[in-house]
């Protein structure tokens, strides 16, 4: 019989790094490090916003 592989839906969490949650659009949502990236992704999404 066929076993069937678990999906992994989350990311896995490392020790000392801070997440900052990023909405680009309606179905997008990344994880960045730091601000500085969110600079960046905001020169390509103007409408992003923080969720977490």
């Amino acid at each position: 019989m066929a076993r069937r592989k678990k999906l992994i839906l989350t990311q896995p969490v490392k020790e000392g790094l801070k997440a900052i949650k990023v909405r680009l659009d309606a179905r997008t949502t990344i994880t960045i490090a730091n601000l500085k990236a969110l600079d960046i992704w905001k020169l390509r999404f103007p409408n992003a916003q923080i969720i977490g």
